[in-house]
């Protein structure tokens, strides 16, 4: 997955007008990363970790989504869902927006959580899935946050991998 283009966008994500063509299908599978306000690390807390996981969790169980792997790093998720229902910036949207309630009220703050944009990535029907799963869930590898794929807490992939199966 290559690095998203920012345009010169201060926030290091999509310029707004990258957005403009974008469209979404129900049925495809996208990798979706999307990145916290300021890169605040909120998610060292694993409280407010859970909470992202919990609405990712009930994005799924509203048939929004089927949730395929997902990784709360401390300052983004990277997600990987197949769109069941609305639009792709819809859903994102419930999800920003109910995960901030959560965090702002756990962490009786008020104030923006989460950057406007996101990066998303329509996957082709040739993609492996599996492999796309996996670089997700290498993330916390890949920075220093844990030894093995698999070993983060705050992951969830639907396929086992090597040594884990689902949770």
């Amino acid at each position: 997955m290559g690095a998203p283009r920012t345009d010169g966008h201060p926030d290091g994500m999509p310029s707004p007008r990258l957005r403009h063509g974008r469209h979404s299908c129900i049925g495809t599978v996208y990798a979706l990363t999307t990145i916290t306000h300021a890169r605040v690390p909120h998610f060292h807390q694993p409280d407010l970790a859970r909470h992202v996981m919990q609405v990712l969790h009930a994005m799924e169980d509203e048939h929004r989504v089927c949730n395929l792997a997902w990784v709360v790093m401390p300052d983004h998720v990277h997600w990987l869902m197949q769109l069941r229902q609305g639009s792709l910036g819809a859903c994102l949207q419930r999800f920003k927006s109910r995960s901030s309630l959560l965090i702002n009220r756990q962490s009786a703050r008020n104030g923006p959580v989460w950057q406007a944009g996101y990066y998303d990535h329509a996957l082709r029907k040739d993609e492996d899935l599996r492999r796309q799963a996996t670089y997700i869930l290498a993330n916390p590898v890949r920075a220093g946050l844990a030894e093995v794929i698999g070993a983060y807490p705050f992951s969830w992939c639907r396929w086992p991998t090597e040594d884990h199966p689902p949770r």
